[in-house]
């Protein structure tokens, strides 16, 4: 199981969430209604790194600097890409960053300024619906203190 309890599928460089449904009767138990899941400004980001070291030091920066809420590194993904002209291959680190929507153009700003790649990854996927607890704790967590 992968990312929220889905199961991960790679195809042709991008990402799919398919449910991992193991029988008909996982399928027919999915509730009709979901009271502790609601829709809310708040977005996942993803960000590749050439190492663990360089994750780690990101994602420490992102948290302390109110920019993200949490940040799961998973190691090893294998990249394939052109590069000047080049097909390239990389084992990289993913990781993926939880945040409010309102914080993505803060931390792509973040990521750039810190980034050893010259154009790093930096994607972003709105949450559409979750945890309504979760959901609270990213917005809790990640609120900076204005500044007059």
């Amino acid at each position: 199981r992968g990312f929220l309890g889905l199961s991960l599928y790679k195809l042709s460089a991008s990402i799919v969430f398919a449910p991992s449904i193991t029988s008909q009767k996982d399928y027919c138990s999915v509730p009709t209604t979901m009271s502790s899941v609601k829709p809310y400004p708040a977005s996942a980001v993803f960000v590749t790194c050439p190492t663990m070291e360089v994750a780690r030091t990101l994602s420490r920066g992102l948290v302390q600097s109110k920019l993200a809420a949490c940040v799961n590194i998973v190691p090893q993904v294998t990249s394939i890409y052109e590069w000047e002209g080049s097909i390239e291959e990389d084992t990289e680190y993913l990781m993926i960053i939880k945040t409010q929507s309102s914080t993505v153009p803060d931390l792509t700003s973040f990521i750039q300024s810190n980034h050893p790649y010259d154009v790093p990854e930096v994607i972003s996927f709105k949450i559409e619906q979750g945890s309504e607890k979760y959901l609270s704790w990213v917005k809790q967590s990640t609120q900076r203190a204005k500044t007059n």
